[in-house]
């Protein structure tokens, strides 16, 4: 059993573990408890089309498809729209410049981004909620306008983390007159922009974390030849040096913090 399998799995049982017996209370509470029996009721769904003369139904039914359509690409947008990116590579440098192969693990480091990125994203995804998704559910605004107050804030956090460079090239190629102010730029351009934009800082600051582990592993490397134990790894050796030079410094604070302030 892998560790995501195992990981679902502990989900599950924690869901049943909790919600089972707010269930079976409530059940209770009721009157409909039975013995010998669960007592949890479940409500029904069902999903049919039948054939309407409506136009209204139709757009109801596309409604349906497209926030559908929305939420599968919900892992995409998290990815691809937000300051995961830069952090994810960011984290995966340090990993590889202290050369502790697996460690920290694929999940920690992926879990580690991706509460850095809901707190970097806190005040966005504050402004959708106020602007946007609120609104929607108290039914004072419609579908359209919710979707433009939503793209907003984030179209404003990628415009002040892309360079004009990478949007101009998008824009250069997706063949269109050139746009006047930032509202005229098309989101399908934006996107890519500034997922270039955020690989190109995040292999800066990468290659600023190599620097100081890269002259230990030469200093290390100098010592060895000149001892004449040019047969053991370089890596072997350094690799405590490595840690403590870290711990000593307090790595972690250091690369979270100027992280987190890099989106300032």
């Amino acid at each position: 059993m892998t560790a995501r399998s195992l990981g679902f799995m502990t989900v599950a049982l924690a869901a049943v573990a909790v919600f089972a017996p707010l269930a079976l209370a409530e059940g209770g509470a009721r009157g409909g408890y039975v013995p010998g029996t669960s007592g949890l009721s479940l409500p029904s769904l069902s999903l049919s089309f039948g054939n309407s003369q409506k136009p209204a139904d139709l757009v109801s039914i596309l409604r349906i498809v497209m926030m559908l359509t929305v939420l599968t690409l919900a892992p995409a947008i998290l990815i691809m729209m937000t300051s995961f990116t830069r952090i994810v590579v960011v984290l995966g440098f340090v990993r590889q410049a202290l050369g502790t192969q697996q460690l920290p693990p694929n999940q920690l480091i992926m879990g580690l981004s991706l509460f850095l990125t809901f707190f970097v994203m806190a005040p966005t995804f504050k402004a959708i909620s106020t602007n946007a998704v609120e609104p929607f559910l108290a039914e004072k605004i419609d579908q359209k306008t919710a979707y433009e107050r939503a793209e907003a804030p984030l179209r404003e956090f990628m415009f002040a983390q892309t360079r004009e460079k990478d949007l101009e090239l998008f824009l250069t190629l997706s063949k269109e007159a050139k746009p006047q102010t930032r509202a005229d730029v098309p989101t399908y351009a934006l996107v890519p922009a500034f997922v270039i934009s955020e690989l190109k800082t995040a292999f800066t600051i990468g290659f600023m974390l190599y620097l100081p582990f890269l002259v230990l592993d030469m200093v290390v490397a100098s010592v060895l030849m000149a001892m004449g134990m040019m047969m053991l790894p370089p890596a072997v050796i350094s690799l405590p040096f490595k840690l403590l030079l870290f711990v000593l410094v307090d790595g972690w604070d250091l690369i979270i913090g100027s992280l987190v302030k890099s989106f300032g």
